[in-house]
C-alpha cells in the first residue's frame, strides 16, 4: 500500500484535524470565514481557467521550494 506523503510539517494528525473542522463547520461558519478571508489584505483571489490550474500549482510549488 502507498504511504500518503504531506507537506512538511504536517502529518496524519494534522489532516485529521484540518478533515474534522471542516467537516463539522456550519454553513453560516462557513460563511463567515470565507468573507473573512476575502477581506484579508495580505491575500489576493482570482480567476483561473480550470485547464491553467495544474500549471499554476507547478509554479507555486516552484516558488515555495
Amino acid at each position: 500500500m502507498k504511504q500518503n506523503k504531506f507537506p512538511p510539517g504536517w502529518d496524519d494528525e494534522q489532516v485529521q484535524r484540518v478533515l474534522e473542522h471542516y467537516e463539522t463547520q456550519s454553513e453560516e461558519e462557513s460563511f463567515a470565514e470565507d468573507e473573512a478571508a476575502y477581506e484579508d489584505s495580505s491575500q489576493t483571489f482570482m480567476e483561473i481557467p480550470n485547464e491553467l490550474v495544474p500549471k499554476v500549482r507547478e509554479l507555486l510549488a516552484k516558488r515555495t521550494t
